[in-house]
């Protein structure tokens, strides 16, 4: 049965369609392959499975008859901070309980419009806040790769690590996951898989517990680049109940992948040289030139002068919009309840056992820069560095189509690295949190190995609501750096 779960998600559905296997037969190849490895991978923290057989043989039905949507009878893992209607929903913190939302977010009901099959809830960082998938109350989510010579434990990046371990081990064929300031990018160059976060309004936030909510976008993770575009097709649209959604058609993306790519201007950022970068991440950012230049592309040195300022700026902003969100959890109507002698000791107790450390960490750097004495020196001037970053990419969208950079500033580090250091931790968002802070779209994609044979990932970031450029430029990396390496099965 491993074969099925090997495939990509375009494999997948083409096969359904020849009839060559039922959904039902892929779902229950996925379903023995995760209770195979998720004791050992922790990726999954609720598995659905008497739902996704339902949901499968619901889709050989439509199937037979010709029928069917864009993914229909594909499997696939939907990250914890989706609500899903009658499925607990947690953002796997403990502050949210039990909880079983009574309705769909948006993105999620796309996909079972469109006929995909749910396997379950995957593990992430506790309310998406984190780099290695290890502040979730469901413990830390395990990369499948090893590296060279090593036995330690990996993390596969966060928040979305749970959503990147899975589609890297072959436990679903692509995984929802959210994007606040890297969390799609990160954890997709950690594994060797895909991971696109598109322009900010793309995607509806409806249904999605919030972080950050000028930041926050969701997006795939995928084994390939056309499996990318055909997941994001579907969870892309206008969505009347979301005020920042876009109301724009969404594109035949799929289409652009492999496309020529001649003539496009891609530029390459000088600031991204960051000291203490490693060489290979360097060597892999030259062979990436290198490869678009023999893509036919031309390259432009270009500059954006406040990338320095970017992760201050975004560990203000995002920490500042999480402790406005995070304000609704009170123990009073939903979730997890502490008691108290009076409402203010209710309160006090239910998020002090509620929230986790490094939640509890930004809420308290987030209502120190929103207090009365300190939000012009630290908020406004956070805003106004953000509006200076986004006009050094509208300057560089002069010159270019598309622009260059590596994905993270190292491969995937052993958990429990970096806890003790919520500073190095931070630092592993360096290349992505622009794009947020920008509302640019976003892609990984796995380049090569490095040195300890771990995944290495390129970034390209493009214009606004070009995710069609992206797609092609991705494409054409993917086809040169040919990357088919796979981890070794420890589980």
């Amino acid at each position: 049965m491993s074969a099925l779960t090997n495939i990509t998600l375009k494999a997948a559905l083409d096969g359904l369609k020849s009839k060559a296997f039922t959904s039902e037969e892929l779902t229950r190849a996925h379903v023995e392959a995760i209770e195979k490895a998720n004791p050992h991978l922790n990726a999954y923290v609720l598995p659905t499975f008497e739902r996704a057989v339902e949901m499968a043989k619901a889709s050989d039905a439509k199937l037979a008859k010709g029928e069917g949507g864009d993914l229909e009878g594909a499997p696939l893992g939907i990250k914890d901070l989706f609500c899903t209607e009658g499925v607990r929903t947690t953002a796997c913190s403990n502050i949210l309980g039990e909880f079983t939302p009574t309705y769909e977010s948006t993105v999620t009901a796309n996909l079972w419009r469109d006929g995909a099959v749910m396997l379950g809830k995957l593990n992430m960082d506790e309310f998406a806040m984190g780099s290695s998938n290890e502040t979730s109350r469901f413990g830390p989510v395990v990369n499948p790769w090893k590296a060279k010579g090593s036995n330690a434990a990996l993390t596969p990046g966060g928040s979305s690590g749970g959503s990147a371990s899975a589609v890297a081990a072959d436990l679903c064929l692509g995984a929802t996951a959210s994007d606040t300031g890297g969390s799609i990018r990160q954890p997709a160059a950690f594994t060797g898989t895909v991971g696109i976060k598109p322009t900010y309004g793309r995607a509806s936030r409806w249904g999605i517990v919030a972080f950050a909510s000028s930041l926050d976008q969701a997006g795939p993770i995928a084994k390939s680049v056309e499996d990318a575009a055909i997941l994001l097709k579907s969870m892309c649209g206008h969505d009347a109940k979301d005020s920042t959604s876009l109301d724009v058609p969404t594109p035949d993306w799929p289409s652009f992948v492999g496309k020529s790519v001649k003539g496009l201007r891609i530029g390459v950022p000088k600031e991204y040289r960051v000291d203490g970068m490693p060489e290979e991440i360097e060597a892999l950012w030259r062979q990436g030139i290198a490869w678009l230049k023999d893509a036919g592309c031309e390259i432009v040195d270009i500059s954006l002068p406040h990338t320095k300022y970017a992760l201050p700026t975004y560990y203000i902003v995002a920490p500042a919009e999480a402790s406005s969100n995070l304000a609704r959890y009170d123990g009073v109507r939903y979730g997890k309840r502490a008691e108290g002698k009076n409402l203010i000791e209710l309160y006090e107790n239910t998020r002090a056992e509620g929230f986790g450390n490094e939640v509890k960490r930004r809420v308290l750097i987030g209502t120190y820069v929103l207090s009365a004495g300190y939000y012009d020196a630290y908020y406004v001037k956070a805003l106004k560095v953000r509006r200076r970053i986004a006009q050094d990419f509208d300057q560089a969208w002069t010159k270019v189509d598309a622009i260059l950079t590596p994905s993270t500033p190292s491969g995937a580090f052993a958990l429990g690295d970096k806890s003790a250091d919520p500073v190095a931790m931070y630092l592993n968002d360096i290349f992505t949190v622009t794009a947020n802070l920008a509302g640019l779209p976003g892609i990984s994609v796995p380049a090569g190995l490095g040195a300890d044979g771990l995944p290495l990932g390129l970034q390209l970031i493009g214009k606004p609501l070009d995710e069609s450029t992206i797609f092609s430029l991705a494409g054409a990396l993917e086809q040169a750096a040919a990357f088919k390496a796979k981890p070794e099965k420890w589980w």
